[in-house]
């Protein structure tokens, strides 16, 4: 990329106000970026996002939030001026100088719940993105140099933007299991889902897959403890000229005990455990998943200061 003098500006207002049993919110920014390269002419975006949201406490188990927003954003420098071989994601970029704003439209919808023996978190969103900016592949393979080649290509991925709507939930469920004398034990159940489609057609590249699993927390005094099994599923929605990747199970466990150091101080010694089930992990969201898999096998032990 060539050397470019960035300049952004913003401003923004939030107001909060209650009005019975509905909390509403209300917020705005404006920005201004210029952006200066070495002998181009110079770029200036105004991007606009506001939002409004509700919270109804229907009462004391129960509430609802809503949120509808809109979120505008400038184009990155490397969005607009890469052209080269990036190490870090083992494609040659291309930029687009043709870029505009990307705005987007949103829609939030929460539910809560909370007995003494159960808490329920669920969220639905949708998103309509107008102009949205993304690194796609076009198909090509060159060399570190950007002339065709045979071997040792890597993949040319050009800066675009199209229509794309995103969907998806998250949800949570967490439940007392034991609560004595000798701690407490909490089970959670999660998952989340989104789906990102482009208007006329096709996948959004590098998305999530559908993820659910559980995790079992202790506590008690100074010590805490996790165990965590997550499922990931498949992910056959890739993108154009991406590879799907497989399921995986990650098994995650850690913990914690806290200490008073000297003073105010305190430290936290801790032992984690991570894919304790070696699994071959290829990460959809990754430029190197080809290439790289997530760590395998590992465990950490350390301690936090804190003053």
């Amino acid at each position: 990329m060539p050397h470019s003098l960035i300049n952004s500006y913003g401003v923004f207002a939030v107001e909060s106000f209650d009005a019975g049993s509905v909390n509403y919110q209300f917020g705005t920014r404006v920005e201004q970026t210029d952006i200066n390269p070495d002998g181009i002419n110079g770029l200036s975006y105004t991007p606009v996002s506001a939002s409004a949201a509700a919270l109804w406490k229907l009462n004391d188990r129960n509430s609802l939030n809503l949120a509808i927003t809109r979120s505008s954003r400038a184009p990155q420098v490397q969005e607009l001026l890469a052209h080269g071989y990036h190490d870090a994601t083992r494609s040659y970029e291309i930029g687009s100088l043709g870029l505009k704003e990307e705005t987007s439209y949103n829609l939030d919808l929460g539910y809560r719940f909370k007995t003494d023996w159960l808490r329920a978190e669920f969220d639905l969103f949708h998103n309509w993105a107008n102009d949205y900016i993304t690194q796609q592949r076009s198909g090509d393979y060159v060399d570190e140099n950007g002339n065709p080649c045979l071997s040792g290509c890597v993949p040319v991925v050009l800066s675009s933007q199209q229509d794309a709507i995103f969907k998806g939930y998250e949800a949570k469920l967490i439940m007392p299991m034991l609560e004595s004398r000798y701690g407490l034990l909490e089970l959670t159940l999660f998952s989340d889902y989104t789906r990102g489609q482009f208007v006329n057609g096709g996948d959004v590249p590098r998305m999530p897959p559908l993820r659910y699993g559980l995790q079992l927390d202790y506590n008690q005094d100074q010590l805490s403890s996790y165990l965590r099994l997550t499922r990931a599923e498949d992910q056959p929605h890739a993108g154009a000229f991406e590879t799907a990747t497989a399921g995986y199970y990650l098994f995650n466990v850690g913990v914690n005990y806290q200490l008073k150091a000297f003073g105010d101080g305190k430290l936290l010694v801790f032992a984690k455990g991570n894919n304790l089930l070696n699994e071959n992990i290829r990460n959809s969201t990754s430029y190197l998943r080809n290439f790289a898999p997530e760590a395998g096998r590992g465990g950490e032990v350390g301690f936090r200061v804190s003053y």
